[in-house]
């Protein structure tokens, strides 16, 4: 890398507690996310995302007590996504500690929803979030948190939620998450083209190559999860983060 690129743990959250999926299925325990927040504090991350898994897929509530918690304990910027559907929500979770928010659903459901987020707390604070499939025939199709597939463009999604003022671009490959061996390259590549806005790249990665090979595609930064909470072919939960970037 010719620059320090940012390098980010995703944390997925199910009934408080942390887990892990494949393929955004199969959720499996792997701890409490308190103590794993205190273990990226040693490791001295740049930052840190938090997703609450059932939060818009249930059309839950968002449990700002538990991310109060969690951000209490938190030493570095806390980004959180899941089931924000409206301006006061973004409110709250500022106040509770979150520094950016992440938003799928809704503003798949009302683009406007970003303009109004973005000029209300800045672009800075707003991140969107897209999850994107591919066909057996090997196009891309954009998903929405919910699991539904959506008929619109990825690109044209992608081109709205920049030109309203999306801050940041989180991407996240469904058919590469959790499988640990490699991120969808040749997607970051034309999604990096397609933006002007930062691209964080989030599905697949299973080595230091992995982030490094992403960030050369055109990504700003590289997430990961499986990679910083499991340990060997067998995946025991450890978690750590490479000290070397």
């Amino acid at each position: 890398m010719s620059y320090r690129a940012r390098i980010i743990p995703v944390l997925l959250i199910q009934q408080g507690a942390l887990v892990k999926t494949e393929k955004f299925m199969k959720p499996r325990y792997v701890g409490d996310p308190i103590n794993a927040i205190k273990i990226f504090n040693e490791k001295e991350v740049d930052e840190i995302v938090l997703l609450d898994i059932d939060a818009s897929k249930k059309n839950q509530s968002i449990n700002f007590n538990l991310i109060r918690d969690l951000a209490s304990e938190c030493f570095m910027p806390l980004a959180y996504g899941g089931g924000i559907k409206t301006l006061k929500d973004i409110e709250q979770l500022i106040k509770s500690g979150v520094e950016k928010v992440i938003i799928n659903s809704t503003a798949l459901e009302n683009p406007s929803f970003i303009r109004e987020a973005s000029k209300q707390f800045a672009s800075s604070t707003i991140v969107v979030s897209i999850d994107i499939s591919q066909s057996m025939f090997g196009n891309y199709i954009l998903y929405s948190a919910s699991g539904k597939r959506v008929i619109s463009s990825w690109k044209n999604h992608l081109e709205q939620m920049q030109d309203a003022g999306a801050g940041e671009i989180l991407i996240q490959a469904v058919q590469r998450d959790g499988m640990m061996k490699g991120y969808d390259l040749k997607l970051i590549e034309e999604i990096s083209r397609a933006v002007s806005i930062p691209v964080v790249a989030c599905g697949g990665a299973g080595s230091f190559s992995d982030l490094r090979s992403v960030v050369s595609c055109g990504a700003s930064a590289a997430a990961a999860g499986s990679m910083f909470v499991f340990s060997g072919k067998h995946k025991a939960v450890m978690i750590s983060f490479p000290s070397f970037i």
